[in-house]
């Protein structure tokens, strides 16, 4: 059952990607699952450690400048720009008993703008009941609105996006037990110390194209207009939201909001390691099965590619426009996705797989590591030793992490435990 149970983040989004990889054509674009066909990834790779003009970065002092040059190729080439300024964000919080009395429950409804008609996210968080003070937290971006994450009565139905109608809903809780709700591993979580808090990533923005007036980015985005080059896409937008969380949660007396990890599958794993080199306040960074435009490094053209992302009928509305452009040029792209690896440097980072999820490509997120562990190693961090990809189930629990499940794409129960590992060594 542990093996065969994808738990909710990817259960529909999991299956999508397992039965692409048994395809040679994705939307009219060849897909490579032959490694003697990847090529060369080495090929025009950039050098973190090398700033634009060719210069050597050699302390950490010169890092900070380095990394200001690297996020400025990815919000430019990739994930697009936030808005330079916040709009006045409104919190309303309801606490009570939550699991019968076994933990304290916040109901946390963050609204980005004056206005209760406008944008709002829904948050949930379980704290300890007996904390004496401030505890550190993971934030699970979901792809469930929290009323189906558990079975737990009292919890606010969320709501659901129809693509077609582009108009929300309501969803109904589950009759009786949830049979995928995370009631255990939550209160796993709560009896070593730590709080747990989900939310339903479409709250922020919904995940269909042109999605531009909907949503946070509704907010600012002029109705019918195109978009610039380094116009923000939907991953930005949903790190844009998790970044506003993050103001409540220093609000907060109840959360650390110096130990805050954070973790998110599939494209939720792409914005989780986004999200991680926008927002500095989080201090874990847990990507799973983030694959092409996450962890997983683009030259190797195995699995999904950046060009299989932003074909048209796809997922270009995650990216900024000009990601596109690199479809079909990239070992002249001035960044990879070890340099977006690089980006959460000094601070902890696992990356999570699965053994047979190709679509997303483990090797190609194991050898991002490798290319971006000379960073943390400037900077004094523990790193994996060697060159060889741990075996699935072998967790490597260093600074920059890596762990392999056995299985396809998705969370399966025994990676909660271990990104709860690694945050009790990192927090």
């Amino acid at each position: 059952m542990r093996k065969i149970t994808v738990l909710l983040c990817c259960i529909l989004l999991g299956a999508a990607a397992a039965s692409a990889q048994d395809r040679d054509v994705i939307a009219g674009i060849p897909v490579n699952y032959d490694e003697s066909k990847v090529g060369d990834y080495k090929l025009g790779l950039p050098d973190p450690l090398t700033f634009n003009n060719g210069k050597p970065v050699k302390n950490a002092k010169q890092w900070k400048k380095r990394r200001a040059e690297i996020f400025q190729l990815f919000e430019e080439n990739q994930f697009g720009r936030w808005q330079a300024k916040k709009p006045s964000l409104r919190y309303d919080v309801k606490e009570d008993a939550g699991f019968g009395g076994e933990a304290v429950r916040k109901q946390i409804t963050l609204y980005f703008t004056p206005y209760d008609s406008g944008p709002y996210v829904d948050v949930l968080l379980y704290l300890p009941k007996d904390a004496d003070g401030p505890v550190p937290i993971l934030l699970n971006l979901s792809f469930s609105p929290n009323n189906l994450v558990v079975s737990d009565p009292g919890v606010k139905p969320g709501r659901r996006w129809d693509p077609k109608t582009r108009t929300v809903s309501e969803a109904a809780s589950m009759p009786g037990p949830n049979p995928f709700g995370m009631d255990a591993t939550v209160k796993k979580y709560l009896a070593e110390g730590f709080g747990f808090a989900t939310l339903c990533y479409t709250d922020i923005t919904p995940d269909f194209n042109d999605d531009d007036e909907l949503g946070v980015r509704g907010l600012w985005h002029e109705k019918g207009a195109a978009r610039a080059s380094d116009d923000w896409g939907s991953i930005s937008a949903w790190a844009y939201g998790v970044s506003c969380l993050m103001d409540y949660f220093e609000k907060d007396a109840s959360v650390d909001a110096t130990r805050v990890a954070l973790t998110g599958c599939s494209r939720l794993g792409k914005t989780t390691i986004w999200t991680g080199a926008c927002e500095l306040r989080i201090k874990v960074v847990m990507p799973s099965c983030s694959g092409e435009g996450g962890a997983a490094m683009s030259r190797r053209v195995y699995g999904e590619t950046v060009a299989h992302l932003t074909e048209p009928t796809r997922f270009p509305y995650q990216f900024c426009p000009k990601y596109a452009y690199w479809g079909d040029k990239l070992t002249q792209m001035p960044m990879d996705a070890h340099m977006l690896v690089a980006l959460i440097a000094p601070r902890p980072l696992l990356l999570q797989t699965g053994t047979t999820d190709n679509w997303s490509d483990p090797k190609g997120e194991w050898l991002s590591l490798i290319e971006a562990r000379k960073v943390y190693q400037l900077l004094g961090k523990d790193v994996p030793a060697g060159d060889e990809m741990p075996a699935a189930d072998q967790p490597v629990y260093t600074t920059l992490g890596y762990v392999m499940h056995e299985g396809g794409h998705g969370v399966l129960p025994q990676d909660w435990d271990y990104y709860l590992e690694f945050m009790k060594r990192h927090l």
